[in-house]
């Protein structure tokens, strides 16, 4: 169990080329064995990790405050559809009616298929 289990949020940094990192918050969901998250496929978040598959995991409130240590971890960039719709599945379990709404939303302005699904694991150690 992750010090992340516990929290509604977390923010997630993402390293830049020049070493620097950039914090975001956003929703996430565990299934079977790691955590997901959802993005524009175009933002920038996407592209670091796709350079750049360590991140940094802190929980925080819905505007970014961060409430607690960071954790270091993995991220990658789901391609299996399956998994996909599996951790879209988890995060309709934890957000409920605000994700059906934002799924809704997406699809009718055609954003929907432009997301990027980002998977990651946890390291025990602290960041």
């Amino acid at each position: 169990m992750s010090v992340l289990d516990q929290h509604r949020y977390i923010s997630i940094a993402t390293k830049k080329h020049d070493g620097s990192w950039v914090w975001t918050p956003v929703w996430f969901a565990f299934h079977a064995g790691a955590y997901y998250l959802f993005s524009a496929g175009a933002a920038g978040k996407v592209k670091r990790i796709r350079n750049y598959e360590v991140v940094q995991l802190a929980p925080c409130t819905a505007s970014g405050k961060i409430l607690g240590s960071s954790v270091n971890g993995k991220a990658w960039l789901e391609a299996d559809e399956a998994d996909a719709s599996a951790a879209y599945a988890a995060l309709r379990d934890k957000y409920g009616w605000q994700m059906s709404m934002l799924d809704f939303f997406s699809k009718l302005s055609g954003n929907y298929v432009k997301r990027q699904l980002i998977g990651f694991s946890v390291s025990t150690e602290e960041g």
